[in-house]
């Protein structure tokens, strides 16, 4: 048995030996909680967000512009580089862009109402609604069909080739008319007989609009707006008014380049008609992703008309493994599955994107048009931005 005075000095010892565990547990537990919040200092680099600064740190592109909507349900935005090479002002957040082909997409939608309402037929002769208007050597519009110029399969060759448009810093402010645009193409032999090949051509479009504004009796733009943009909610798209030539909101500037050693051309004002139906609607990138999405949901077309426009042909000259339907094309991913879309090019702007029967999708823009090489490396970027 211990004395008094033994247990006092074993109960010190006690006291001692817990103060001395609970100062080392305490010091552990710092350097435990330490530790990893510095590891995780460092954010997880993001994979878009690195292909977007990759077009413009080794492509060379002014500005790269995304909005990408993952598999949690999440829109996020992206920018990289400048959106005023004159001031180096940064590029705005989903800023303005023109969509170029994109448009159509929305021009076949507007085509394929029609046809649900019973007041176009897919297969009915180019000539039923414009009677002797596409005629030329080898063109014969008795013997192409709606869906034959909703598919690029009508042989008409492209009016880009047109003399007239040759030169794209000598048109950017001019006014043409459709009819002026046709007759640059019908001036041109046909690239093969209708229904029998595949190929991409302007065209096609131009007499799309123009046979939309025959059957409904009412402008393009107008039809367009009313039937596509109202009807969803977009409310940064528009097909520009006849002399219009500005972006209407915060936009990054489109450039054109007109050879290695000649500075760029500032193409964001333009005269839009000399793409018209083919090419003329301005949007964002988010706004693409929704009008997508809502076409791929059966927002826009009764289920007959979209399961038309979705039965595609083989068009490969866009890229390996793409198909085209009737103004949509589609395109293989690298984890799987397909990405529905159109993609863009216009002087200073060309845009790719799609979206997934998930409902992820992802809609990115450059800012002027590039090389073939850069071009592959936008397509990667939207691969990596739905796939990720």
């Amino acid at each position: 048995m211990k004395t008094p005075a033994q247990q006092g000095t074993t109960r010190r010892r006690i006291r001692t030996v817990r103060h001395a565990m609970a100062a080392t547990a305490a010091a552990g537990l710092a350097l435990t909680t330490l530790v990893p919040a510095a590891a995780s200092a460092a954010p997880r680099p993001d994979a878009v967000q690195q292909r977007l600064d990759a077009l413009v740190r080794e492509d060379g592109m002014p500005a790269a512009l995304a909005t990408v909507k993952g598999r949690d349900g999440r829109s996020r935005t992206y920018t990289a580089g400048v959106g005023d090479l004159a001031t180096g002002a940064k590029a705005p957040v989903d800023g303005q862009i023109r969509a170029g082909s994109n448009t159509k997409a929305f021009t076949s939608v507007v085509v394929l109402q029609l046809v649900g309402e019973g007041r176009v037929g897919l297969d009915a002769s180019v000539d039923t609604y414009l009677p002797g208007l596409v005629r030329g050597d080898g063109i014969d519009g008795r013997n192409i069909t709606v869906r034959q110029l909703l598919q690029h399969t009508s042989g008409l060759p492209d009016y880009l080739d047109a003399p007239a448009l040759a030169d794209f810093t000598a048109i950017q402010h001019r006014y043409f008319e459709p009819r002026e645009l046709l007759d640059g193409a019908l001036a041109q032999k046909a690239l093969f007989a209708p229904g029998t090949d595949w190929m991409y051509s302007n065209t096609n479009y131009l007499v799309a609009g123009l046979l939309i504004q025959k059957v409904t009796g009412r402008p393009y733009g107008e039809e367009v707006t009313k039937r596509v943009i109202d009807r969803i909610g977009l409310r940064h798209t528009y097909v520009p008014a006849t002399g219009e030539t500005a972006l209407r909101e915060p936009h990054p500037h489109g450039y054109l380049s007109t050879g290695p050693d000649a500075p760029p051309v500032d193409y964001t004002e333009m005269d839009s008609s000399m793409a018209w139906s083919a090419g003329a609607v301005a949007s964002t990138n988010t706004d693409l992703n929704t009008f997508y999405e809502a076409l791929l949901t059966g927002r826009l077309l009764p289920a007959a008309q979209l399961a038309q426009m979705r039965t595609t042909v083989p068009a490969e000259l866009l890229g390996r493994g793409v198909r085209y339907g009737l103004g949509i094309q589609s395109r293989p991913l690298t984890c799987g599955g397909l990405a529905w879309g159109h993609g863009g090019t216009i002087p200073g702007f060309r845009t790719r994107g799609g979206v997934t029967e998930d409902g992820r999708a992802a809609t990115i823009t450059v800012t002027t048009v590039p090389d073939a090489t850069t071009a592959q490396h936008l397509t990667d970027a939207v691969d990596t931005a739905l796939c990720r």
